[in-house]
């Protein structure tokens, strides 16, 4: 009888973990085109889409990731997003890129997160320096200065920067693994939000005087 218990608590405890760790990630149809008109659209997974009847190739395609873009800004970077928003086919199948490109001497990809991705960045010209932060307590900077051709990887989560270190131009594409990755700039959000901070607890949590941190802020 014991061992009749020992057999049902057993196959109890299977199911339920397998229940607990049962999950559909993948689509449940080919793909889901996000629909500009919920009257074209039909309800599927949690997404209004279009009717696949009616999908064409204009839905899964985007042009534009070789043209230079202009640089002439305060960091001397410009992202050239390419996600649902930019191809409407890759609402639901859960990956994106991007075009940054960087101004010479000093163009940067300021540190910032991606709450929803992890990142894979290759660089097509020029040289960067690139690191992220580990979480606390270490906060370790870990960095690398990438040639073309090569690869770096930002897990998700984790502040990371991008910096020309270059006297040219440079350039790298990145794909991150969701269609909407998010992008958080720390020095915008904790600066510059709406409403501010206060600046008691910025100036405590950066141990700077308060006028400091409102000199900081009014440049955002």
């Amino acid at each position: 009888m014991k061992g009749l218990h020992f057999l049902l608590a057993l196959f109890t405890l299977a199911l339920a973990s397998s229940l607990a760790f049962a999950s559909d990630t993948s689509p449940l149809q080919d793909f889901c085109v996000a629909a500009t008109d919920p009257k074209d659209g039909v309800f599927v997974n949690g997404h209004v889409c279009k009717d696949p009847k009616i999908a064409n190739s204009d839905d899964f395609f985007f042009t534009g990731l070789s043209i230079p873009k202009n640089t002439s800004n305060p960091v001397g970077s410009t992202v050239t997003p390419v996600n649902a928003a930019q191809v409407p086919g890759l609402n639901t199948l859960g990956v994106s890129m991007v075009r940054i490109d960087f101004a010479p001497n000093g163009g940067l990809n300021p540190p910032h997160t991606h709450p929803r991705a992890t990142e894979i960045l290759v660089v097509l010209k020029g040289k960067l320096y690139v690191g992220f932060v580990t979480s606390n307590p270490k906060n370790r900077l870990i960095t690398k200065v990438l040639n073309k051709g090569d690869v770096f990887v930002f897990p998700v989560g984790l502040i990371h920067f991008q910096h020309n270190v270059g006297k040219s131009h440079a350039v790298a594409i990145a794909a991150l693994n969701s269609q909407n990755p998010g992008v958080i700039s720390i020095a915008n959000a904790v600066f510059g939000s709406e409403p501010s901070i206060s600046p008691d607890i910025l100036a405590k949590a950066f141990k700077l005087d308060g006028n400091a941190i409102k000199d900081i802020q009014s440049k955002f």
